[in-house]
C-alpha cells in the first residue's frame, strides 16, 4: 500500500513516470491490492493526463494501462464484472482529468488574450497621446512664432528710433502691445481646448474658448506684418459657399507661417497673400522678394511647415515651398473647401 501511494507525492512534477510507477507497484502487490491500490492508481491516471505536457502518450498509457489492470485486478472490485472495474475507475479519472485540463487551457487563453488586449489599449494610448503632443507642439509654434517675432521686430525698431523719434517708438510699442495681446488670446484658447470644459471657470467669459481664428481675422494679421516693416499686398477671392472651421483655420496658419518667415529670415523684403479657388479646391500663395538676409532652408523642412502639410493632410490638401526662380521664397498650398 505505501509502496503504491508513496509516488503520488511526485505527480505534478513527474506525471508520466508516477503513473508508470504506481501501476508497477500495483501489478507486483496484486495479491494484496485494496481499495486504497485502485484509489491510488486512480489518482496517478488523472495527474498523468491533467499535468503531463504530453497529452497524447498520457491518453494512450491509460488505454494501455486500463488493459493491463483488466488482466491484473479481476477480482478488486466485487461489485461490478470483473473486466469492467478498472475499466471504470481509471476511465473515469483519464476523463475527469481531460475535463479539468481543457477547463485550465480555455482559462489560460482567456487570460492570455485579456493581456494582449491591454497591451493593444496601452499602445493605442501611447500613440494617442504622442501625436495629441505632436499636435499641441505644432499648434502652439503657429501661435507664439509669429506674433513673438512681430513683437521682437517692432521692439527693436522701438529702441532704435526711441531718442530721436519718440512717436515713432510710441507706434512701434503699441504694435508689440497688440501682438502680445494677439499671442495671449490664441494661447489661452489653446490653453483652453487642453483644459476642457470641466476646468472652466464659471461666471468668466474671457475662458480660452474664443473661436478659431479664420478669413476673417487675415486682416489684422497683415496688418501686423506690415506694423513690422513688411509691406504686403493682399488679393483674396473666397469661393461662394461658406468654408468649414477646420479649413479656415488651415488657411489662416499658411498665411500666418509664410509671412512669419518672411519676417525671421527676409528682411526688407516684400510680400504678397493671394488667396482663390478653383473648382472644389481653394488656392494660396504666399510670396516675397527675398531681403538682405534670406537665410531659410530651400527645401521647406522646417517644422512649421512640416506641421502645415500635416495640418492640410487631414482635409486632402497639399503645400510646397522653395524658393523661387527669380529669387525670394514662395508657398503654395491647396485645400478642398467644400465637404462631401
Amino acid at each position: 500500500m505505501v509502496l503504491t501511494a508513496l509516488p503520488l507525492a511526485v505527480r505534478r512534477l513527474y506525471p508520466l513516470i508516477t503513473f508508470w510507477t504506481v501501476l508497477a507497484a500495483a501489478l507486483a502487490t496484486h495479491d494484496d491490492a485494496t481499495w486504497i491500490t485502485v484509489v491510488a492508481f486512480a489518482i496517478a491516471a488523472y495527474g498523468s493526463v491533467a499535468h503531463s505536457p504530453h497529452r497524447v502518450p498520457a491518453v494512450g498509457g491509460l488505454v494501455l494501462a486500463t488493459v493491463l489492470a483488466g488482466v491484473a485486478f479481476r477480482d478488486s472490485v466485487p461489485a461490478l464484472p470483473s473486466w469492467l472495474g478498472p475499466f471504470v475507475v481509471v476511465m473515469s479519472a483519464g476523463v475527469a482529468a481531460s475535463f479539468v485540463r481543457s477547463w485550465r487551457q480555455r482559462l489560460e487563453a482567456g487570460r492570455r488574450r485579456f493581456a494582449d488586449l491591454e497591451r493593444a489599449q496601452e499602445e493605442a494610448m501611447r500613440k494617442a497621446v504622442q501625436e495629441e503632443r505632436s499636435r499641441i507642439a505644432a499648434e502652439l509654434h503657429d501661435v507664439v512664432t509669429h506674433n513673438v517675432n512681430v513683437m521682437v521686430i517692432q521692439a527693436g525698431a522701438a529702441r532704435k528710433v526711441m531718442d530721436t523719434a519718440p512717436s515713432r517708438s510710441k507706434q512701434a510699442m503699441l504694435a508689440v502691445e497688440a501682438g502680445g495681446r494677439a499671442a495671449m488670446a490664441e494661447l489661452r484658447h489653446v490653453m483652453g481646448l487642453l483644459a476642457g470644459p470641466e476646468s472652466e471657470r464659471a461666471g468668466s467669459s474671457a475662458d480660452g474658448l474664443e473661436p478659431q481664428p479664420g478669413l476673417d481675422q487675415l486682416d489684422s494679421l497683415i496688418e501686423r506684418v506690415r506694423a513690422a516693416g513688411v509691406p504686403v499686398s493682399v488679393e483674396i477671392s473666397p469661393p461662394p459657399g461658406p468654408l468649414p472651421p477646420g479649413v479656415e483655420l488651415a488657411v489662416y496658419r499658411v498665411v500666418q507661417e509664410a509671412l512669419t518667415n518672411t519676417i525671421k529670415h527676409a528682411a526688407g523684403a516684400q510680400a504678397s497673400v493671394s488667396i482663390g479657388h478653383r473648382g472644389d479646391c481653394l488656392e494660396i500663395e504666399v510670396t516675397d522678394t527675398g531681403g538682405s538676409r534670406t537665410t531659410r532652408a530651400g527645401d521647406g523642412q522646417g517644422r512649421g511647415l512640416i506641421g502645415l502639410r500635416e495640418r492640410l493632410a487631414l482635409y486632402g490638401g497639399t503645400l510646397q515651398a522653395g524658393p523661387r526662380s527669380g529669387g525670394g521664397y514662395r508657398i503654395t498650398a491647396r485645400v478642398p473647401w467644400t465637404t462631401r
